[in-house]
This record gives C-alpha cells, sequence and structure tokens, in this order.
C-alpha cells in the first residue's frame, strides 16, 4: 500500500467508529499523509448567546481534522496539546472547513497545523495540535490489538 492508500485506509478505519464526528454533522472531505480535510454546517443547535457558532464546534472540527491527520501513517496517535485562536464568528447556516497539516513528525511527537475556513475562504480560527503515539495500529492486524484507553501510557 502506498502511502495515499494508506492514509485513506486508516481514514476510513478511524471514521466508522467516529461517532462524535458524523454526529456533530462532519463530513470527511479528503485524507492523504499527514494531511485531512473536514467540513461542517453550523447547524442552530451550534449557536450560542451571540447567534455565532460556539468555539466548541470550531475546536470540534479543527480537533477531528488534525485526528485524521495524525493517525494517517497508521501508528495510533492521541492529542498531546491544542491550541486555537478564533479570529472570526462561525456563522448559522455556512459550511466550515478545517484544513489539517502535518508540520514535523519526529519520534513519538508530532506537529499539525489546521486552518478552518468559511465558503469563500475566509480565516475563521487557526489551531495547532501536538500528537504523541501510543501503542497500536489503525488499521486492524497490522500490529496486534488496538489497547483500551485504561491500558494506555500517559
Amino acid at each position: 500500500m502506498n502511502p495515499g492508500e494508506l492514509a485513506r485506509a486508516c481514514a476510513e478505519a478511524m471514521w466508522a467508529e467516529d461517532r462524535a464526528s458524523r454526529g456533530l454533522g462532519m463530513a470527511l472531505d479528503h485524507a492523504g499523509p499527514g494531511e485531512a480535510v473536514l467540513s461542517m454546517r453550523v447547524r442552530d443547535d451550534m449557536t450560542n448567546g451571540h447567534g455565532s457558532c460556539h468555539g466548541g464546534f470550531i475546536f470540534a472540527l479543527a480537533d477531528s481534522a488534525f485526528a485524521f491527520a495524525c493517525n494517517a501513517h497508521n501508528q495510533r496517535a492521541v492529542a498531546q496539546h491544542c491550541a486555537v485562536t478564533f479570529l472570526r464568528p462561525g456563522r448559522r447556516g455556512e459550511v466550515l472547513t478545517a484544513r489539517a497539516v502535518e508540520r514535523v513528525r519526529e519520534g513519538r511527537s508530532g506537529i499539525y497545523d489546521v486552518t478552518v475556513t468559511d465558503a469563500e475562504g475566509q480565516v475563521v480560527a487557526e489551531f495547532r495540535g501536538h500528537s504523541r503515539t501510543v501503542p497500536g495500529t489503525v488499521l486492524a492486524g497490522e500490529g496486534g490489538a488496538v489497547p483500551s484507553a485504561q491500558s494506555e501510557p500517559p
């Protein structure tokens, strides 16, 4: 399997189990080696008291794109640290798109940048995620059973 095929296979396996992203109405638009693109329409129930998209939903979209990007190499990875800067509000009804790109991957650590944009391409938020690999693989049969959350090291 070439790196692109591996990334897509990992994304499909993760997507099948990702009830949170699917439940928020996200779509997995692209998966490649160290990159991913997800989109989400801002629903009425995602708006805050100002009538704009609650920042937690924007963060969740960026975090999901980060997750697909950092797991694209078939090594299980989790978030170690994430930060987001909100630059403009997301609006009810608009589609937000999160594009994650791997900046560096060394040993068990990785750094990923995610840009969240609106339909016109205006930047809504910038997110940086630091990943940490944990035992196991994304694809079944590729290095053994996946450990449960309780058995993963801190």
